[in-house]
C-alpha cells in the first residue's frame, strides 16, 4: 500500500521558510482551521500565546498531487550538509544549453527571494544533464535539475 509523504523541515523561522518553499515550488502556505480567518485568530482560539505562533507552518501542494512540507522552529542550527534534499524540477524536458539556461533563470529568481547559489554541475552525457546547487534561506541544500 503506497503512503502520503511529508517532508519537514527544521528552522528557525517556519513562517519565513515556509513562504519561500511556496514561492520555489508554486505552492500555497496552508490556510487556517475552519471558522478561522487567519491563523493568528485560529491560534488566539487556541489560547497559543504571542511568541509561540510562530513555531510551525505548513505549504500545500495546489493541485493536491505533491507532499505537504512541514516546517517546525527548533533551537539549534543547521550543522552539516543535507543527508536528503530536494530536486526542484526546474526544466522538464529540456536538454543542453536551453536546460542550464532555464535552471539559470530560476536559480536567478530564487536568489533573488533569498536562496543562495551553491555550485554549478554542466552537462556530463549520458548520466547527468547538469544542475544547479542552491540552499534555501536557512541553508539547506536543494538542487534545480
Amino acid at each position: 500500500m503506497a503512503r502520503d509523504v511529508q517532508i519537514t523541515f527544521d528552522c528557525a523561522d517556519p513562517a519565513a521558510l515556509a513562504a519561500f518553499w511556496a514561492d520555489a515550488l508554486g505552492y500555497r502556505v496552508q490556510g487556517p482551521p475552519s471558522g478561522f480567518e487567519s491563523w493568528d485568530e485560529a491560534l488566539e482560539a487556541m489560547g497559543v500565546p504571542p511568541e509561540r505562533r510562530n513555531d510551525a507552518s505548513a505549504v500545500l501542494d495546489p493541485e493536491g498531487t505533491g507532499p505537504r512540507l512541514f516546517f517546525q522552529r527548533v533551537p539549534e542550527g543547521k550543522r552539516a550538509k543535507n543527508r536528503v534534499h530536494l530536486d526542484v524540477r526546474a526544466a522538464p524536458g529540456l536538454t543542453g544549453d536551453a536546460r542550464m539556461a532555464a535552471l539559470e533563470a530560476e536559480a536567478e529568481r530564487l536568489v533573488s527571494r533569498g536562496a543562495t547559489r551553491l555550485g554549478r554541475f554542466e552537462p556530463a552525457p549520458p548520466l547527468d544533464a547538469g544542475h544547479i546547487v542552491l540552499a534555501d534561506p536557512e541553508g539547506n541544500e536543494f538542487c534545480l535539475d
